[in-house]
């Protein structure tokens, strides 16, 4: 059995993370960027479909293009933060899965192209993959924004015409600041959200 992890790394992780709103501005390294994935390609994923795919908008040219996506409000964290994400996901993820589920050929035969269940499993591993990069920028010691605040047909069009890729949400991360740092908000407590069936 796995051990559970430090408290220290519960506070990194959840407890004392905290969704930023300014930045340092100084470049990530590439080697840190390819880490983030390389640790965020791990989670699972129906039939290791990872519909995901991730946009890593660093350049100045990249991020002007993103933010003229955004809501006024979030435009400029784009525009401040060394590195903001782009998560989406791709319908076509059926395409990959005689490579990525090789010991069930036929597993691309469960998710036909344009069906509500491609749709709806792309959207719904692809988001969790999403969940997975924050956790893993997280745990090499960055911050995260993420956001939602943006035109996602405008994000499409700007990153990703010509393909069957769709914008889902996108995240800041990096080296956060305390700049317009709001008190922790609420969360449920496990009476209010959950039950034991």
């Amino acid at each position: 059995m796995s051990a559970p992890l430090s408290d220290a790394a519960l506070d990194q992780l959840f407890r004392e993370a905290r969704t930023r709103n300014g930045w340092q501005t100084e470049p990530l390294p590439e080697t840190l960027i390819r880490a983030v994935y390389d640790l965020a390609r791990m989670g699972p994923t129906s039939a290791n479909a990872c519909p995901a795919r991730f946009v890593f908008v660093t350049s100045e040219a990249g991020k002007e293009r993103l933010a003229a996506c955004a809501s006024a409000q979030n435009a400029p964290k784009i525009r401040q933060a060394p590195c903001t994400v782009i998560i989406g996901h791709d319908l076509e993820f059926m395409d990959r899965l005689p490579e990525l589920f090789p010991h069930n050929p036929g597993a691309k035969d469960w998710f036909p192209k344009g069906s509500e269940v491609a749709q709806v499993t792309a959207f719904r591993n692809g988001t969790l993959q999403g969940a997975y990069l924050i956790m893993a920028a997280r745990s090499l010691g960055l911050d995260c924004g993420p956001m939602s605040g943006f035109a996602n047909d405008k994000v499409d069009e700007a990153f990703f015409a010509g393909t069957s890729v769709k914008s889902n949400f996108i995240c800041s991360i990096g080296h956060g600041t305390d700049k317009d740092l709001f008190p922790r908000s609420p969360r449920l407590s496990f009476e209010d959200a959950c039950q034991i069936a």
